[in-house]
């Protein structure tokens, strides 16, 4: 699809139906990308949401020099071009300027990590790619100066832009989600607000080398989302978290996602 329609029917989209960006935290196979896909999609689409296959193809944010950062480059830039191919849209991180290129040419969107999102440079270059971008939030950044990060996106030839809450960094190992963050970073921002429910929940930097989470609580913050007032939700799935190569603490379980969605629903139709 032509880069201007995508964006025309994206924008479309956006306005009647709130986003479901769901997935594995990192492309492990092609058997289980597609598998996630499909089943995302179809509850997405049975609540009357919008969604997006998530995926990383590479991790280049790691507690330790051991985690797993993925399968390779190659192998799984075409797996998500292959997910793509099936007419869902697909989304992915990149990390320097030269991904952006690259990778523009298997996925629908662009996301931008927390760790990044104050890097000029990596967001203009998403935004002369043309895609629609979700930039994440860095837990050191206050809701008012998402201002300045949406305005680099839009000083670019890109239009399209998301703001992601991913909850504030609290003393050493914990995040906290502010209940008034999602509406003063639309009001700051002007565009769109995604809630990251999967990261807001992490236990990050752990002496162990990994980070923890608390995936049963993924549900509260969907409804807190939109209750608050958010566009949309991200949140990191796996049909089996133990065995999930990357994040599997605090990753949702794939059977799990219909009753999340289907309650937070209800709350986005009553707002």
């Amino acid at each position: 699809m032509p880069k201007g329609i995508m964006a025309d029917t994206m924008e479309k989209n956006q306005k009647n139906r709130p986003l479901l960006i769901a997935g594995p935290c990192i492309i492990e196979s092609s058997e289980l990308a597609h598998q996630i896909a499909k089943e995302v999609q179809a509850i997405a689409e049975k609540f009357g949401m919008h969604p997006i296959f998530k995926g990383s193809y590479q991790k280049a944010n790691r507690t330790s020099h051991g985690s797993f950062t993925g399968i390779g480059r190659k192998e799984a830039l075409e797996i998500l071009r292959s997910v793509r191919d099936t007419g869902m849209q697909v989304i992915t991180d990149v990390h320097e300027t030269t991904d952006v290129t690259e990778v523009a040419d298997y996925v629908t969107h662009l996301q931008v990590p927390a760790f990044l999102c104050r890097q000029t440079d990596l967001i203009l270059k998403c935004s002369d790619s043309g895609l629609p971008t979700n930039i994440k939030k860095g837990q050191f950044l206050s809701p008012e100066a998402c201002k300045f990060v949406a305005d680099k996106f839009r000083s670019g030839k890109g239009k399209e832009v998301w703001m992601c809450e991913r909850g504030f960094s609290f003393g050493y190992n914990d995040l906290i989600v502010d209940a008034t963050c999602i509406p003063r970073i639309k009001e700051a921002a002007q565009c769109p607000v995604i809630l990251d429910c999967t990261h807001s929940l992490q236990k990050p930097n752990r002496s162990n080398g990994t980070s923890g989470g608390n995936p049963d609580l993924v549900g509260t913050l969907a409804k807190f989302a939109f209750a608050t007032g958010a566009d949309g939700l991200f949140i990191e799935v796996h049909p089996n978290p133990k065995s999930s190569a990357s994040d599997s603490e605090s990753i949702l379980e794939l059977g799990k996602l219909e009753q999340v969605i289907e309650a937070a629903m209800r709350i986005y139709n009553a707002s």
